[in-house]
């Protein structure tokens, strides 16, 4: 069972609007969604993600441990260079998704809300005699992304993870409503969900199920190193890339921006000319309304889903961009 995640304290600051779903514990928006998504664009403000889980690993073998159970070459990561991984199981499905980052010291991790106990007790149970100390540090430490051109000021000695998209801020959490004084007005998670979703990158429990393998959402670029072994699930990962292809492939949607309420999570998809009684070929994974491309959705299809084929999503046409070729 997964564990609730802390209510932040930033639920209260004016116009805050409780998420829901797997963000429930953060605002979805503060009053004004489009205005918070051009803040971002424009690199201002800040999105609480204090929702997190974070777990650090300490010791001397840290990496080179790290490296023989996660999808990713970690080994030789330099101190400040942030990466993606996977932990998968014996049979190349997706488990965690992680988000790292080293200090030269510990390894910084942040999870999905709520998955970082399951993780812990996998990365306990693989400790065996290696030198690391895994810490749960979730009620210690909350996550704060600053968006890419971001110029606010981050306190020295803070642990800071920093990709193409913006920065993400490990603060220490009885620090987390002083910090938020400092960096701008606050932007709501549902704003930073519309930009992941434009960006195409995938999350863990929305693009995924209990049989997604990488190869399905474009994460062997990101999150996978194709030249390294040692691994649970790497079979798989080799298998399908140099013989086959994946049975499904994520899709970008353009959704018809008359409809009132957007298709949420596990919406079916069905070719547009089968009709409503049409055999489903997919379903919507993440949806948002986009501050300049309208409604907007990530969804997996079956692989021979023609990559020019109208979709629709109970009713609402849906028109695909490709992202993992068919």
């Amino acid at each position: 069972m997964q564990r609730h995640s802390p209510t932040s304290p930033l639920l209260s600051l004016p116009g805050a609007v409780p998420a829901e779903g797997p963000d429930e514990s953060v605002a979805a928006h503060y009053g004004d969604l489009f205005r918070e998504q051009r803040a971002l664009a424009d690199g201002t403000g800040f999105v609480d993600l204090s929702h997190r889980g974070v777990i650090t690993v300490s010791g001397q073998d840290r990496l080179s441990w790290l490296h023989l159970l996660l999808t990713q070459h970690v080994s030789d990561l330099p101190p400040g260079q942030a990466t993606e991984a996977l932990v998968l199981s014996a049979h190349g499905h997706i488990e965690h998704a992680l988000y790292l980052v080293d200090d030269g010291v510990t390894t910084w991790i942040h999870v999905e809300p709520g998955t970082q106990e399951a993780l812990i007790a996998y990365l306990e149970s693989m400790k065996f005699f290696y030198r690391v100390e895994i810490a749960d540090a979730t009620d210690r430490y909350a996550v704060v992304h600053l968006p890419a051109g971001s110029i606010a000021p981050v306190p020295e000695g803070w642990t800071v993870r920093e990709a193409v998209y913006g920065r993400e801020v490990f603060v220490p959490r009885d620090e987390l409503e002083t910090f938020a004084k400092t960096v701008g007005n606050p932007i709501g998670i549902l704003a930073l969900e519309a930009l992941r979703i434009e960006a195409h990158r995938p999350r863990l429990g929305l693009e995924t199920d209990h049989r997604t393998i990488p190869h399905e959402l474009g994460w062997l670029t990101t999150a996978v190193h194709l030249e390294k072994g040692c691994y649970r699930g790497q079979e798989t990962v080799a298998r399908v890339h140099n013989l086959g292809r994946p049975p499904r492939r994520l899709v970008f949607l353009h959704l018809d921006g008359s409809e009132v309420k957007l298709p949420g999570h596990g919406t079916a998809l069905r070719l547009a000319d089968d009709g409503p009684d049409g055999r489903p070929i997919g379903a919507i994974t993440s949806s948002a309304r986009h501050w300049e491309l309208g409604p907007i959705a990530l969804a997996v299809v079956k692989r021979n889903t023609p990559a020019d084929a109208a979709l629709s999503a109970e009713g609402t046409p849906a028109a695909q961009e490709v992202i993992v070729e068919p």
